[in-house]
């Protein structure tokens, strides 16, 4: 081992031991499979597999879509971060915003804009994670088409209960929660 000028150890080459497979790093793990279903079998979706692209093609309560655009439509996510997280889909089945037309990015903007103000209205949300995950490796569950996450959040909404008892509390089912945001898209 090389000698440090202290006398000691080099502290890099301790250290590298530590990321040795099996060995500690300081580091504890969460394992946490159930997320696996987001980044299960439509990572690589095409047009024949997508929820993205089948959902628009059925009736809206089936495929809890809120609300309808020309070039993209808003869908409540299947599997919530919290309750009236939305989704901001172009119809297209396209992977990443670069390759969408200004049209769409317009309308996701808009419709973004929108489900903010119905989110506030309804659920009286304090605030929203809004973002895209473009690519598997980014995180996007459904890779093969864009899609947007509008997430509302309120004060004190987060906890242990997922960590702790591996369970996501949503207080409302998402049918429930579809016929809200829907019949308030209009109105508001």
């Amino acid at each position: 081992m090389a000698e440090h000028e202290t006398g000691g150890a080099d502290p890099l080459i301790h250290r590298e031991a530590e990321f040795a497979a099996g060995a500690p790093d300081g580091f504890s793990r969460l394992w946490v499979p159930h997320r696996m279903v987001y980044v299960g079998d439509h990572t690589q979706a095409d047009e024949s597999n997508c929820p993205f692209c089948a959902a628009p093609a059925g009736e809206d309560e089936r495929g809890l879509i809120v609300a309808r655009g020309k070039t993209a439509f808003v869908l409540l996510n299947l599997y919530p971060y919290n309750g009236g997280h939305l989704l901001v889909c172009p119809y297209r089945h396209i992977a990443s915003y670069t390759e969408a037309t200004a049209a769409e990015t317009a309308e996701i903007a808009e419709l973004t804009q929108r489900a903010m103000e119905v989110l506030k209205e309804v659920s009286g949300c304090h605030g929203y994670n809004i973002g895209m995950n473009q690519g598997e490796v980014a995180g996007a569950g459904i890779a093969a088409h864009l899609h947007q996450h509008i997430v509302p959040r309120w004060h004190g909404d987060a906890n242990f209960l997922p960590i702790v008892a591996r369970t996501k509390a949503v207080p409302q089912l998402l049918g429930e929660v579809r016929e809200k945001l829907a019949a308030a898209w209009d109105r508001i």
